[in-house]
């Protein structure tokens, strides 16, 4: 009988369940599921995770718990992320989680999701680059991560994510300024750290906003990720694809081929972020990765720090 892993990023905006067999050469996915949950969604300083959001991430890992028992499982890595590591009632959830589903959250801090984000990443490439810059753009936080032959050397853990963005900011404007000022100061990070980052480096992004974006190019109705991984679009492509859904209200966005429901409203946030970093420092194209946190995970198995 085989034996499997299971892991689970259970992110701001979008849940993956992925459950695996182990191999000399990684891992081999059996199964991977998804799901919109938007735990960030009507988030307070004051409260943390609202009532609703903490209701429809118990539904969805109470699901992922009995997907996980129909397989013999030995370990699940489950993470949470910048929603609940930022929530003034993140500790009670995660205390709920565990006593509803037998799922242990572990809350990670943006340097370990970015550490293994790229792991997860660099396991799913299809070609070497000395010099790579990883971009994940989550629901509560963005991740730019310059990694040099395999390891990383900057890691910066930015409060912007497409949540965070689309529920505190009137209009595209006012979002597309914080966006920029953040930027500046990444800039300046990199400058003290002694970073050079320049279009001549391999710019990848992870996550659902880089994932739609090939989606969209590929003008795919039924998602897949064999497709969606390593493919190539360029910052033409980018300026294409959101001058087509600026003008559009978000359940219009909804017609258009590859865009999935429950991003309809948060892919503006998350192309504002990308062109902004593609800009900043000239990147002309940006490669897709399907594989990030979740696969590093899945990868780290029980060696993951509680």
């Amino acid at each position: 009988m085989k034996h499997y892993c299971a892991a689970i990023d259970f992110g701001t905006n979008t849940a993956r369940l992925l459950i695996a067999a182990r191999s000399s050469a990684g891992i081999v996915p059996v199964r991977v599921e998804r799901e919109v949950v938007r735990l960030g969604g009507g988030f307070t300083d004051e409260y943390g995770l609202s009532v609703e959001a903490r209701q429809r991430g118990l539904v969805c890992l109470h699901r992922f718990s009995e997907i996980i028992s129909g397989y013999d499982v030995k370990h699940v890595s489950a993470t949470a992320t910048s929603a609940v590591r930022d929530a003034a009632n993140g500790s009670e959830f995660v205390d709920t989680v565990f006593q509803e589903t037998g799922i242990k959250l572990v809350v990670i801090d943006g340097d370990m999701e970015a550490r293994l984000t790229l792991d997860g990443v660099l396991s799913g490439l299809d070609s070497e680059n000395d010099s790579l810059v990883v971009l994940d753009v989550g629901g509560g936080s963005t991740e730019f991560t310059v990694s040099s032959h395999g390891s990383p050397i900057f890691i910066k853990s930015m409060p912007i994510g497409v949540v965070r963005l689309t529920e505190g900011f009137r209009t595209s404007s006012d979002m597309i300024e914080r966006v920029r000022s953040v930027i500046d100061q990444l800039e300046n990070d990199l400058s003290l750290a002694g970073i050079v980052v320049s279009g001549d480096s391999e710019l990848v992004g992870t996550a659902g906003t880089a994932t739609t974006l090939a989606a969209i190019k590929l003008e795919m109705v039924d998602y897949d990720y064999r497709k969606v991984n390593n493919y190539t679009v360029s910052r033409e492509d980018i300026t294409e694809i959101f001058q087509r859904l600026s003008i559009l209200n978000p359940q219009e966005r909804l017609s258009i081929k590859g865009l999935e429901k429950g991003r309809e409203d948060l892919i503006i946030a998350g192309m504002a972020i990308i062109i902004s970093v593609m800009d900043r420092f000239g990147f002309k194209r940006l490669k897709v990765s399907d594989f990030g946190l979740l696969e590093g995970l899945a990868l780290s198995g029980s060696k993951m720090v509680e």
